[in-house]
């Protein structure tokens, strides 16, 4: 008997479900070609979730993510729901409720740029004429966005606000672990980065990860201070391979290294915990301004949809052939608005059926 695999769906807001219908296509293609039992079921998140239910993260959404093997992520949030509390807002009443309930402390992001695509970033092509593959591992559920307390006071001749950073010695071992292991399936190196100069908890952050480190022979460490590191990938993020984050730097570290690819409509993520289960999604956000028009990039969704497939369903083969798919389909030539340079682009839809294309050619 084939194995049932069950993935919950989150199209979101903005560009979400547009963008979410074309990785339909491709799981439905694994389904029929592959005859792998894959099962889809659809929850209400962010923005439209307020709309129809009062509430960012539903009851049912959360029970039907437990019920799955992995969760796959639109976008949420817009103007629209601006004008609600900060702690109403879609992004922060569903976003980091969902993280913390699955404890998902573990975020993948890969930069790529593949050679022949060079052109495509805002950087001098000497600077990346052998393209280059980044991948960063940002720490999600500690630091500064977490610790407590939180607070703004404002009293007579007296206005501050504080956020406090900290850092257990078990939240760094574990993201630890997990770069030091994606790095013996790639280049063996990586670099941590941190501000251990300065602050208390990057010196816990950069003596802890130099502990782990020794489990791991085959692997290359290196520490860059915060500043430096933003410098170093601009000049040559081809000397990069897996790069360490806390949860701050990573924020910044990992747009970075997304925009040095020319589009964040390209850009795949996961967020994982120490059991395989995880939350796949888009790096960009839910575009509201190109919502409707048909002319999102949907990669970055198939590609979530390709990790997925890799960490959480354990099947590097189907994982590998779709961005295999992506890779071919842009070296046909075919571009979406963001990265065309002029006003021959092909649609969302367009894009899909032609990666699906490639997708079947690879089978």
């Amino acid at each position: 008997m084939h194995k049932k695999y069950k993935i919950a769906i989150l199209p979101g807001d903005g560009i979400g479900p547009e963008v979410m219908q074309e990785t339909y296509k491709i799981i439905e293609i694994i389904k029929k070609k592959l005859l792998i039992n894959i099962q889809t079921s659809e929850y209400d998140i962010g923005g439209i979730s307020i709309d129809k239910h009062g509430i960012a993260l539903p009851k049912k959404t959360l029970i039907g993510c437990e019920k799955s093997d992995a969760i796959l992520l639109g976008s949420i949030g817009g103007p629209k729901w601006d004008i609600l509390p900060p702690k109403e807002r879609p992004e922060i009443a569903s976003l980091l409720p969902i993280r913390k309930h699955f404890n998902l402390f573990a975020n993948l992001r890969p930069s790529i740029l593949h050679k022949k695509l060079n052109y495509l970033s805002p950087l001098k092509k000497n600077n990346i004429k052998d393209g280059f593959d980044i991948l960063c591992v940002r720490e999600l559920t500690g630091g500064i966005y977490f610790g407590k307390p939180r607070i703004e006071i404002n009293k007579k001749n007296m206005h501050y606000a504080i956020d406090t950073s900290i850092y257990h010695k078990y939240e760094i071992q574990r993201i630890a672990e997990i770069a030091f292991q994606e790095s013996l399936k790639r280049r063996c190196k990586v670099t941590s980065i941190d501000k251990a100069n300065v602050l208390y908890t990057s010196k816990l952050w950069r003596k802890t990860v130099n502990k782990i480190s020794k489990k791991y022979p085959k692997v290359h460490l290196s520490h860059l201070y915060f500043d430096n590191a933003v410098m170093q990938i601009i000049k040559n993020p081809n000397q990069f391979d897996v790069i360490l984050c806390p949860n701050l730097i990573g924020d910044v570290i990992s747009d970075e290294c997304g925009s040095l690819t020319g589009s964040i409509g390209m850009l795949p993520s996961a967020s994982l915990n120490t059991k395989n289960f995880g939350l796949y999604e888009p790096a960009g956000g839910a575009a509201p301004d190109t919502q409707g028009k048909n002319i999102a990039n949907p990669i970055a969704q198939i590609l979530s949809l390709s990790m997925l497939i890799k960490h959480s369903l354990k099947m590097n083969h189907i994982s590998n052939l779709i961005n295999t798919a992506v890779y071919k389909t842009l070296l046909k030539g075919f571009r979406t608005h963001d990265i065309s340079h002029d006003k021959n682009f092909v649609t969302t839809k367009e894009m899909g059926n032609e990666i699906v294309k490639s997708f079947i050619e690879e089978l």
